[in-house]
């Protein structure tokens, strides 16, 4: 049986009926006249890019124009867009199960949540090259205030497999799914917060290293000099004499991998059994030296890196009676004859000792952490729409949003960076139903996991702190600014263990930088 409960005087809508249950009936009521949202916790992020200004700035400066009155608004299409990406969510046809929130739209200043077809509409209409300049100047802006540290430059490509007959969907390098089109994404890094500074969709055949120059040189030329880079970064598809000479006109520090050319296994051969290796971490030896490769101007600074290959790793073939035979080696330590060493050969214009390289470099592995994320948990392998441009919009998007979120987790969770399958469920996922009484808008929060609790404390701990600073803030200075600024310091004082004296001056303004090359 079912019937309609009468609760108009509240504004309410309740059916109820009565469901047979394993542990007797149970009256079931659906109540459809109270705003609810099953990402109750997001109204803290919310305020997060309310008070440092990040949402304004973001809104005021998109060059999207409507004149029809009728049309959606910039809060509804970029609000739309950034609850969709915030959800992990990787096609536009998504963005319909944002459509039952009733709660985190309106926080946002949003009448609604507009279809995918008007989002899809919108990004076309906004012109290409104001885009480029717009996305990029946010997303130097979600960066540029933590860069006043020593801080490493990662660069590398990513290949997004494609399934249909997009713009730049061309067969060409693709480890994962050879023979299928792709689009190449060429990413520069912030190490360690695993922060995107600029990202360049280009068509699948653009995939090499030469491509991805013109966008890393036009992200160094934009910085400032107390901003730029400690080290850039990569891996040896950038070990290339015209990225390293122009590396080497701005003064400007790299470490490179080599590739296995003709010439750089000579080398290896010419100091195998050369004495002097030293320990370089991880069970790795070094031994420095210096190669001209053939187009090399000048000698460059080279480091061989050896390492003894483990016993599952090393098969050696032998010929008895005209059959080959597979004989393991019995033992790697350097009495015997039976172990194997693989090489790697890095290339460097610093003086970091041989230890320090090796560390380095095999840090640069965590851009590989920064791919897998970005595809696998955010959008940047879907949104993929027949236009290039589109395609080149949403990349960047997501990656200012990924920024904003990193960040925020960061000020909840000090200890360790969260990726977002863990992050989005912990401090995003719990059922907040918004009630208003006397002109006072209450949504209570109800936790949908274990760690509710912990959720709650950290998320008030950042609440309290960024409404703190923001109130101690002179109402005659930019206090959105000055709050992003305060949040920066606040960081990498953080993640230095409070070593960092270079504090920058509240009323000074942020550096102003040219727009970086995002590839559009």
């Amino acid at each position: 049986m079912s019937e309609k409960v009468d609760m108009s005087d509240y504004g309410l809508s309740i059916y109820s009926r009565t469901v047979q249950t394993v542990n007797g009936p149970v009256e079931v009521r659906w109540d459809q006249g109270s705003p609810a949202t099953p990402m109750g916790q997001l109204l803290y992020f919310i305020e997060f890019i309310n008070l440092t200004g990040l949402w304004d700035r973001w809104l005021t400066g998109c060059p999207l124009n409507y004149t029809s009155p009728n049309a959606s608004t910039k809060e509804e299409v970029l609000g739309t867009w950034m609850l969709s990406v915030l959800a992990g969510h990787r096609r536009y046809s998504h963005v319909t199960a944002m459509r039952c929130d009733g709660v985190n739209p309106g926080l946002l200043g949003m009448r609604k949540v507009i279809s995918e077809d008007a989002l899809r509409n919108a990004l076309k209409s906004i012109e290409e090259e104001a885009g480029t300049t717009w996305l990029s100047e946010h997303l130097n802006d979600s960066t540029i205030w933590l860069l006043d540290v020593p801080w490493i430059l990662d660069t590398d490509t990513t290949i997004k497999p494609l399934y249909g007959k997009q713009e730049g969907a061309e067969v060409s390098y693709n480890p994962k799914k050879p023979g299928r089109p792709s689009h190449a994404y060429h990413t520069y890094l912030m190490a360690g917060l695993r922060l995107v500074l600029g990202v360049d969709v280009c068509a699948g055949k653009q995939h090499t290293a030469y491509h991805a120059q013109p966008g890393l040189l036009s992200i160094l030329d934009a910085l400032p000099p107390e901003n730029k880079p400690a080290l850039v970064r990569g891996d040896c598809a950038f070990g290339n004499d015209s990225l390293m000479n122009e590396l080497e006109t701005r003064e400007q520090e790299y470490l490179f991998k080599l590739k296995l050319t003709k010439n750089v296994k000579r080398l290896i051969a010419r100091v195998v059994d050369k004495p002097g290796w030293e320990d370089a971490g991880q069970g790795w030896e070094g031994q420095d030296g210096e190669l001209r490769l053939q187009g090399w101007k000048d000698k460059r600074r080279v480091i061989v890196l050896r390492r003894a290959v483990a016993y599952k790793d090393v098969a050696e073939c032998q010929c008895e009676g005209g059959q080959m035979v597979l004989q393991f080696p019995k033992s790697k330590g350097k009495n015997t004859d039976n172990y194997g060493y693989e090489y790697a050969v890095l290339v460097t214009n610093t003086d970091y000792a041989i230890c320090s390289i090796g560390q380095l470099y095999r840090d640069r592995a965590d851009a590989e952490n920064a791919f897998d994320e970005l595809k696998n948990q955010w959008g940047w392998g879907g949104f993929t729409t027949k236009d290039i441009h589109r395609c080149r919009l949403s990349a960047c998007v997501v990656a200012l949003i990924y920024n904003w979120w990193s960040l925020f987790v960061r000020l909840a969770n000090p200890e360790a960076r969260c990726e977002a399958i863990t992050s989005r469920p912990w401090l995003m996922a719990s059922i907040g139903c918004k009630t208003q009484n006397d002109g006072q808008t209450i949504i209570t929060l109800t936790g949908m996991h274990a760690r509710s609790d912990d959720a709650r404390a950290r998320l008030t701990r950042v609440s309290t702190m960024i409404q703190g600073w923001f109130s101690k803030i002179s109402e005659q200075l930019d206090k959105s600014k000055i709050l992003w600024q305060l949040v920066c310091d606040y960081l990498k004082l953080l993640l230095t263990g409070g070593k960092n004296k270079k504090q920058r001056r509240l009323d000074k303004n942020p550096p102003k930088l040219a727009p970086a090359n995002c590839g559009f």
